[in-house]
């Protein structure tokens, strides 16, 4: 089979590791790539929202299955187009994408089928949101509705706080049409937790637990990210509190959406926040995430494809499913800066020795080759190094132990990637 795979990050190089190891794999592309990807795939210079150059490209190559990676072409409709041209795709149709692009959708929906999350209220309007949040007091959460790549939300402390952010994202459009409308939250304390699933829009078939780590400085300091490192298993969640999960919130929100006339057929990827052992929708995103998508794949024992395959098919109840014990642990590495302003071309040095590591993985996120053919960082987040071991702290060690030999000026990572794991055991 030919394989195209969508994006060009740490999640894309993921997939592309996972689906290369496949017997019924006989070539991929990545549109666009990096440079880590290239040595698995052949990298295609067309961005994974240019939808329609996509299409002529899988159908001169006779792409057998693309596999969308990133949020932004699922929104603006990649799979229904493909499949309108008879191109087979993976990931849900628009209609069902919404669950990610509009937070307010996904709220709405959430509301009426009762499924457990927080209070809210959408704006369009900033004066009137302004109103809300001195009326609802803080800490409380303002998000962008739409898409802004993991960046769009600010828990604030104080009413001054919110005020300031929703200034920014609906006056001064920090994420440009993303904030047209906010959607102002409870702040729900708690540990937060990945819990990710594959749906062939009836069977729902759970992934391994992770938790990511989204604001840039350790002891969760800082502005958020697109995540910082995340680990597998999240020993926050229990055996019990697994099945609730399974049974409150993916199985009933795949049921709503397909009630809502939006059958979802893909990843679904629930952003949890856990309290006493109640777990609460924060977010619902469309495709596999990023960074848990390094550490959770890792852990996959199974041939990725026919699972993949299974989803768009309808026939994943028939598929096995089968998973490695042993945790895993990532380390994203970024630019200086990041989530702000950051530098590009940078030289990278130290990739071959961490990339020659017992169970060590180094997934590249933003990177490409100069004219010397060297290896640049070319994003806000570089690189995402990954680790399996028996035991989390050997992980975490290893991981780290990686990390240390890779270096650029201005190289920044969080030193507490899986401390939130090792208080549980």
């Amino acid at each position: 089979m030919k394989i195209l795979v969508v994006g060009g990050g740490g999640r894309e190089h993921a997939l592309v590791w996972k689906l290369s190891q496949s017997n019924k794999v006989d070539q991929i592309f990545c549109a666009p790539g990096n440079a880590g990807i290239a040595s698995l795939a052949t990298c295609v210079p067309i961005d994974s929202d240019d939808i329609f150059r996509l299409l002529e490209f899988a159908r001169n190559e006779k792409i057998d299955l693309t596999v969308v990676g990133p949020e932004d072409p699922l929104v603006a409709g990649i799979v229904d187009i493909f499949q309108e041209a008879g191109q087979k795709i993976f990931g849900p149709c628009q209609a069902a994408a919404r669950i990610e692009g509009s937070k307010t959708f996904c709220k709405d929906l959430l509301k009426k089928h009762n499924i457990p999350s927080g209070d809210y209220a959408s704006f369009n309007n900033l004066d009137d949101a302004i109103e809300y949040v001195y009326k609802k007091g803080a800490p409380i959460v303002i998000k962008a509705d739409g898409l802004a790549a993991g960046k769009g939300v600010v828990v604030a402390q104080s009413v001054e706080e919110a005020e300031n952010a929703i200034n920014k994202i609906m006056r001064r459009r920090a994420f440009g049409d993303a904030g047209k409308e906010i959607i102002i939250e409870e702040f729900l304390e708690g540990e937060e937790a990945s819990f990710l699933v594959f749906t062939d829009g009836d069977i729902v078939v759970p992934m391994v637990t992770s938790q990511d780590h989204k604001p840039v400085f350790d002891n969760d300091e800082g502005p958020n990210t697109g995540g910082m490192g995340a680990y597998s298993p999240a020993p926050v969640i229990s055996e019990g509190l697994f099945r609730r999960i399974m049974n409150d919130i993916m199985i009933p929100t795949v049921k709503a959406m397909a009630a809502e006339g939006c059958k979802y057929r893909g990843i679904l990827y629930a952003g949890l926040m856990i309290k006493d052992g109640i777990p609460r929708v924060l977010e619902f995103n469309a495709r596999f995430g990023d960074p848990e998508t390094q550490p959770i794949l890792m852990r996959l024992k199974s041939d990725l494809l026919p699972i993949l395959e299974a989803c768009i098919s309808g026939h994943l109840a028939k598929t096995i499913v089968e998973w490695d014990e042993r945790p895993t642990v990532c380390v994203a590495m970024a630019s200086g800066g990041y989530p702000g302003k950051y530098e590009k071309g940078k030289v990278i040095s130290g990739l071959n020795l961490a990339s020659r590591l017992k169970d060590v993985m180094v997934f590249h996120a933003g990177t490409a080759r100069n004219e010397d053919d060297r290896i640049i960082t070319n994003g806000g987040r570089v690189l995402g190094v990954t680790a399996i071991a028996d035991t989390i702290p050997q992980a975490i060690e290893r991981a780290y132990n990686a990390v240390s030999k890779i270096s650029w000026d201005g190289a920044h990572y969080r030193t507490d990637i899986g401390k939130k794991a090792l208080k549980r055991l």
